[in-house]
């Protein structure tokens, strides 16, 4: 396996307990909305630096 593949498993996991702690605070939704600027300000910042 390579280091890629093990850093991406290991971002995906990250992401998949952050989902489950999330859930369990009831905060979701809070979750969500912040997920979403993320990848919205990601792709801004793909689009400015292209």
């Amino acid at each position: 396996m390579s280091i890629n593949k093990t850093r991406r498993f290991l971002y995906q996991m990250a992401r998949l307990l952050g989902d489950v702690n999330a859930v369990k605070q009831g905060k979701v939704g809070k979750r969500i909305v912040r997920r979403a600027a993320g990848r919205a300000t990601g792709r801004a910042m793909r689009k400015l630096f292209k």
